[in-house]
């Protein structure tokens, strides 16, 4: 327990400071810090509980019944352009934040996705998310959403052929807690 204390000092020293911020701010009405724990804190909290189990529940399926061999042979180091489409259309039509992407980012890396595709993956999963789309056409026009994709895509896939030639020779490994 000391060694664990030890290590993460700061991080204690931080949830000490902010349970201090918040208590203090109850205790003398400062409006600002008692919204900055029902708000955000309480309501990403609640969302990351909900959310989280579901998405682990679903990636842990996945592991069990996706094969390898065909994340390979669909998403993996040779599937080009085929690869590429695959895994722009995955991200599309997934819904939920950002770090629901990650699980699912790990998955397909784990299963021999490339570099590339994870990139692209995660840059689509940021950017183009169909329901993410719907409200930008209602908000802004078919226009401006067509354009920005337009313009978003090929960025995207110009970063993960990047990312993937940065890092070709690289080893990433798992790191037990």
């Amino acid at each position: 327990m000391r060694e664990i204390l030890k290590k993460n000092r700061l991080n204690f020293l931080i949830i000490v400071a902010f349970t201090v911020f918040v208590a203090v701010s109850y205790s003398i009405n400062y409006t600002l810090g008692e919204n900055i724990f029902k708000e955000q804190f309480y309501g990403f909290t609640k969302e990351m509980i909900l959310f989280l189990p579901i998405m682990f529940i679903l990636i842990g399926l996945g592991d069990v019944w996706i094969n390898r061999e065909k994340v390979e042979k669909h998403i993996g180091k040779n599937s080009g352009l085929k690869g590429i489409i695959l895994v722009i259309f995955l991200s599309m039509a997934q819904v939920g934040p950002l770090y629901g992407a990650f699980p699912v980012t790990y998955l397909l890396w784990k299963k021999g996705a490339s570099i590339r595709n994870i990139f692209i993956y995660i840059g689509a999963f940021c950017t183009i998310k169909i329901p993410m789309i719907t409200f930008e056409i209602g908000f802004l026009g078919w226009k401006f959403s067509v354009l920005r994709t337009l313009f978003t895509l090929p960025i995207i896939i110009i970063i993960g052929v990047l990312m993937e030639k940065l890092l070709k020779n690289k080893s990433f490994e798992v790191k037990q807690l």
